[in-house]
């Protein structure tokens, strides 16, 4: 043997059956597991709030009757309501199986759906760039790099929001959208010969046809964002299939015909009658008016952008980011202001972007030094301004950092409530939570596909004649009677009508409960 030869040593133990190599984690697993342990202990530690109480609502009607719920927040029909997605379904059977209710599995469903989301931003990154610490630097910009105003919607996924929404079904669509990405990029460039580490799945037709059924599972769970899904396939495979044969066509043709179909045979409701729902629009406007604020940390990622443009005009980020910017801007012109809920993925591709520039190894020049300061500086300025306070404990806080809402519990007022009985509240926090223990609303809180929306405006105005200081026992009488009404949630400041009974009330916010009509009780 020559004296440069290696040497084996014998392999003993465990190893052994590894070959001599001990597992280690990747730069993103060991990071993707502490973020995960850290921010569901931030999530557990914030109540429940705003859109909560309405997916808290639909898994307790689901609980309820599996097959055929009931209105999410009325005692009307559910049939058509876009909330009874496979998601909700799956939620439902788990809370008849468990005996859990609504609250308790929206909190559950958060670790789930962060763990779906880190191992598809894992996915994804790893398509992008073989570089080990771009999932991390993703991570990272997708989570900081925001604004300096808080950013607080369903589907954004800055640390602040995070507390508030990782148990809604946008969290659980947003990872499946990056699982569905990452099979995307991984099969268009299979077909150019240029194997990544990302993965690679079924291989052949099958494996087409299960993307399929994925991105059909992203459009039935939320909408909104499967046409930002549908975007980064259209980049995906614009920007990395060469040779567009016939067998190649065919195959994602596939694709989408399986998510098609497979979106239109759910039973429940009909996701493309949707595409012309305008019930929602007007609330959304507020979307664009506060974009600057929110979002122009992420611009740090332009750069990074552009320079990927100058290598390639069909770079997928580039595509991907120019396809959203359009369709976001197509809200704007057109009102039609739910488009603008796609924001928070319009800056995937810049987050992205400047993750795999930043992940490069060194030496750097002084052009990514230059960029790697100010990303550095960003985040940090995102973290002090807006998001430090979801992760940072109040004991531990030096400075008081901006906390996520805390939201009051109505516990004390559900359990006198009966299953599916009707109340009328004057409350915006009840309003939005009661109908997640169990009970009805005279006026639901939120627009449903399953209830006509001006029959909706018809009981809130019903509901604002009740509560109107110059109301007569009779008129208030006749609302009762017309909404089988058994309960008033009142603010302290509503006076309680003679003919109701007080039952119980908040010693945190001085509402009242209250029994009218007759009937219900504790």
């Amino acid at each position: 043997m020559s004296a440069g030869a290696l040497v084996r040593r014998p392999v003993r133990g465990a190893t052994a059956l590894r070959g001599g190599r001990s597992w280690r984690p990747t730069p993103y697993q060991a990071v993707g597991f502490l973020f995960f342990l850290v921010m569901t202990l931030a999530y557990w530690a914030v109540p429940l709030c705003c859109d909560a109480g309405q997916h808290a609502a639909v898994v307790e009607r689901l609980k309820a009757n599996l097959l055929s719920p009931r209105h999410p927040m009325a005692d009307l029909p559910g049939a058509g309501s876009a909330y009874y997605s496979p998601y909700a379904v799956a939620q439902g059977l788990f809370a008849r199986l468990t005996g859990l209710g609504g609250w308790e599995v929206v909190r559950l469903a958060g670790p789930l759906n962060l763990l779906v989301l880190l191992t598809g931003l894992g996915r994804f990154a790893r398509v992008l760039s073989p570089r080990p610490w771009a999932p991390v630097l993703a991570l990272g910009a997708m989570t900081l790099l925001w604004g300096t105003e808080r950013a607080w919607w369903s589907g954004y996924l800055g640390l602040m929001s995070m507390t508030g929404n990782l148990g809604y079904p946008s969290a659980f669509a947003i990872g499946l959208t990056f699982w569905a990405w990452a099979l995307t990029g991984a099969r268009a460039r299979d077909e150019r010969g240029v194997r990544y580490v990302g993965p690679s799945g079924l291989r052949g037709l099958p494996g087409y046809a299960g993307l399929g059924i994925l991105y059909g599972l992203v459009l039935l769970v939320h909408p909104i964002t499967a046409v930002a899904a549908a975007l980064g396939a259209v980049a995906l495979v614009a920007g990395w299939q060469r040779g567009w044969r016939g067998p190649v066509v065919g195959r994602w043709a596939l694709t989408g015909a399986v998510a098609v179909a497979s979106a239109a045979l759910w039973p429940y409701f009909d996701v493309f009658a949707l595409a012309g729902d305008e019930s929602v629009d007007g609330m959304h406007r507020v979307l664009y008016l506060e974009l600057p604020g929110e979002f122009w940390l992420a611009l740090l990622g332009l750069p990074a952008l552009w320079r990927r443009g100058r290598a390639s005009a069909r770079d997928p980020l580039l595509l991907l980011f120019v396809l959203d910017c359009a369709v976001v801007a197509y809200g704007w012109f057109s009102g039609h202001y739910t488009y603008g809920r796609i924001l928070g993925l319009t800056l995937v591709p810049l987050q992205f972007a400047l993750a795999v520039e930043l992940a490069a190894p060194r030496p750097w020049g002084w052009w990514r030094r230059a960029l790697g300061s100010a990303a550095a500086a960003g985040a940090l300025l995102g973290f002090l301004t807006v998001q430090a306070g979801a992760v940072v404990p109040r004991a531990l806080d030096p400075v008081g950092f901006e906390q996520p809402p805390s939201w009051p519990t109505y516990e004390w007022a559900a359990r006198h409530i009966g299953p599916g009985e009707v109340v009328i509240t004057d409350g915006y926090y009840a309003g939005h939570a009661i109908a997640g223990y169990g009970p009805n609303l005279a006026a639901p809180a939120w627009p449903d596909p399953s209830l006509d929306e001006r029959e909706r405006g018809r009981r809130v105005a019903d509901v604002e004649a009740y509560l109107a200081p110059g109301s007569t026992r009779a008129e208030r009488a006749a609302v009762v009677r017309r909404y089988d009404v058994r309960w008033l949630l009142l603010t302290r400041w509503q006076p309680v009508p003679e003919e109701a009974v007080v039952v119980a009330w908040s010693e945190r916010t001085g509402e009242v409960l209250a029994r009218v009509g007759g009937g219900g009780g504790d």
